[in-house]
């Protein structure tokens, strides 16, 4: 919906990104709104899309999608507009002057004939000329949203782009458009190229194909590289711009003597780097073995004996390969304990966390996603964090880590040890980060599978630490009494091995048969299993129950057996609208109450409550990539949605804001790691 009126006063403005919450005047009535707001001050008159959502704490509020500014329409509102200091030179006095002087033709005058504003009192030819100047940017400047939208970069990046480039900001894109390819991340490339040969750039224009090759280096690590094949990277360069290979080979090498990108050789291949993926992965090494090679200051002396008593005192039988880590986190500062599942890691967390809270330090577990984290808690008995919210990155998305890494000086983690589980999920960005904010002589423990899928970000951090063989690693491949019991972790192990699952007369009697493997290859019959087995099937082998129990897991997002149909056909069965319950459509999908959903990208602004174990009010601010939860109700007459979340968190999404979810009774495989 659409709505005009007067920002009336500006509560809250961050700096950084224009996120806004005003009064806002309309002829209607006074209301709050919030959203991305970029060159906006008290008193500007706006044309706002978007919708009322309405907020657990603070109500009523208008969600903003986007904005146009215009101008006020009366002698009162010009009057008004000019008093409010957004005009240099002009207080309450001069704009009552100026208004009386020119009434209904004040706008005309300030932008077209501005000498005439010398004829009153107090104002000289030159203060009327830096007047005009004045007016004039507050009016046009806005102009950069609508223009960057064209290039599908949203009005939260404008401002960015505005401090970058400054008032002649469309004017320098217009000249060179491949500019914002250096200033932003998501941009379309396609669309900048257009405008480029439009302008009569040349196919083999020198910024063309260094901006191709920085494109081409960009979308490598959005599928979690950090470097590409030269070979590789020509090959996508010309399909690109359809240039020359010894074209781009040329511009590699102007790159290259600009310190733009980094060429590195090994064993006769080269690959080639963005500068700052290469700095991060460079640091990343450095601070590493700064941390190892630093004093030892958290030893614990006669820790055998210390052991031994943690063993007692805990009913715990540590195997060699525990007694070897621990014994080794106290020999070193920085560890690698590795494993399968089943193989002891939170046995050795939990001892860890014992020996040293026993002599009076500070023990810090963290995480790389919330679902890991709740895990870790769980296990532990220890409060866990995610890594985002440890280090205070929450503000930084996916554009600023790679954009302004370089820059994040967070505040040092108050530890005498740090333990990082599932580091196999950690891309090179936040380990960056969390080793920054690591006092030297703190102990450092990572703990993970590296045979699991790697980090959805760029970077393979657990697997080359590994395999550089600079770090002390324990490998855990001892499977446990307990875990020995399931027939998934047997199998799991057999996998990595290259062996075939087990078969019936392979499992002993006292192992679980919690694993099938049901062989199919017609799409149509692997679907009708899938739905047999969620609704119903399974209550056979034990009490599950689908939205407690279960969940399906597919590579593909695409076909007939792919997120987007699995989730269709899982709804209609196991969530119809029998009822006629209000329903909202968003991006093809139907969302209702019960249905179970995804947060898929983050977001840091969104409000929540939840009650704690102690029967309190807690809220907060974020919801994150990855969390899952079902929807309570919709609501059409207020257009929001409700949502619990599986941490008991209830956010309220406005319709405008449901691209942010999706339905989640099948993810994929990569989305299970979040």
């Amino acid at each position: 919906m659409e709505i005009k009126g007067e920002i009336e006063d500006i509560i809250y403005q961050n700096e950084i990104n224009s996120y806004t919450i005003a009064v806002f005047d309309t002829e209607e009535e006074e209301t709050t709104i919030v959203g991305y707001l970029p060159f906006v001050k008290k008193g500007d008159c706006l044309k706002l899309q978007g919708n009322f959502v309405e907020h657990k704490e603070y109500g009523r509020q208008f969600k903003i999608s986007t904005f146009e500014k215009i101008m006020p329409q009366t002698a009162q509102a010009i009057q008004k507009y000019l008093a409010s200091g957004n005009i240099k030179g002009i207080g309450e006095i001069t704009a009552k002057r100026i208004v009386d002087k020119f009434g209904d033709n004040t706008t005309y005058i300030l932008k077209n004939d501005y000498e005439k504003l010398a004829l009153i009192k107090g104002i000289t030819l030159a203060k009327a000329k830096e007047i005009s100047e004045s007016f004039v940017e507050n009016q046009e400047v806005w102009q950069i949203v609508s223009f960057l939208e064209k290039f599908g970069i949203g009005i939260e990046n404008a401002k960015k782009i505005y401090d970058k480039l400054g008032m002649d900001s469309i004017e320098q894109i217009e000249k060179d458009p491949y500019i914002l390819i250096d200033l932003t991340r998501g941009v379309e490339f396609k669309k900048i190229d257009d405008m480029a040969l439009e302008l009569g750039i040349y196919y083999e224009n020198e910024k063309r194909v260094e901006s191709g090759i920085k494109y081409a280096l960009i979308r490598a690590t959005t599928n979690g590289h950090s470097c590409t094949l030269k070979e590789n990277l020509i090959e996508f360069v010309i399909s690109l711009l359809d240039v020359s290979s010894d074209c781009i080979e040329d511009n590699l090498i102007n790159l290259k003597a600009k310190s733009e990108i980094v060429i590195e050789k090994r064993e006769e291949q080269e690959w080639i780097y963005l500068e700052s993926f290469y700095q991060t992965e460079m640091e990343i090494a450095s601070k590493i073995l700064s941390l190892e090679k630093s004093k030892n200051m958290k030893e614990i002396k006669n820790v055998v004996q210390a052991l031994k008593k943690v063993e007692k005192n805990s009913d715990i039988d540590l195997s060699e390969k525990q007694r070897e880590a621990i014994l080794s986190i106290n020999d070193h500062n920085v560890n690698i304990i590795t494993g399968g599942p089943g193989t002891g890691k939170t046995t050795i967390i939990k001892t860890i966390i014992e020996l040293y809270e026993q002599r009076g330090k500070k023990v810090v577990l963290a995480a790389p996603t919330g679902r890991a984290a709740k895990k870790m808690t769980e296990a532990t008995g220890k409060e866990a964090s995610t890594l985002h919210r440890l280090l205070g990155i929450g503000k930084l998305d996916d554009e600023g880590v790679y954009s302004r890494h370089s820059n994040f000086e967070g505040e040092p983690i108050d530890a005498d040890v740090i333990v990082v589980d599932e580091l196999s999920m950690v891309d090179m960005f936040v380990m960056h980060h969390l080793l920054k904010c690591i006092y030297r002589g703190t102990k450092l423990i990572l703990v993970g599978d590296s045979d699991q899928l790697p980090s959805v970000g760029p970077g393979s951090v657990l697997k080359d630490l590994i395999l550089s063989e600079k770090i002390p690693v324990v490998h855990l491949d001892k499977i446990f009494r307990q875990a020995a019991k399931s027939k998934i972790i047997l199998n799991a192990h057999r996998v990595n091995q290259g062996e075939p699952f087990l078969a019936k007369e392979d499992v002993e009697t006292e192992v679980n048969e919690d694993f099938f493997f049901v062989k199919e290859v017609s799409q149509e019959k692997i679907l009708n299993e899938v739905l047999s087995l969620c609704t119903g099937r399974l209550k056979n082998f034990g009490d599950y129950d689908f939205f407690e129990n279960i969940q399906v897991l597919t590579p593909t997002k695409k076909g007939l057996l792919g997120t987007k149909e699995l989730n269709s056909q899982l709804q209609n069965v196991l969530n119809p609208n029998v009822n006629n319950l209000p329903e909202k459509m968003s991006l093809g999908a139907i969302y209702r109450a019960g249905d179970r959903i995804m947060q898929i990208k983050n977001n840091y602004d969104i409000y929540w409550e939840k009650e704690n174990d102690l029967g309190k009010k807690e809220a907060g601010n974020g919801v994150f990539n990855g969390e899952m939860g079902t929807i309570v109700s919709v609501d059409d007459f207020q257009k929001v949605v409700e949502i619990r979340f599986d941490d008991d968190k209830v956010a309220i999404y406005g319709f405008s804001e449901l691209d942010q979810i999706e339905h989640s009774y099948a993810i994929t495989i990569h989305k299970a790691q979040r």
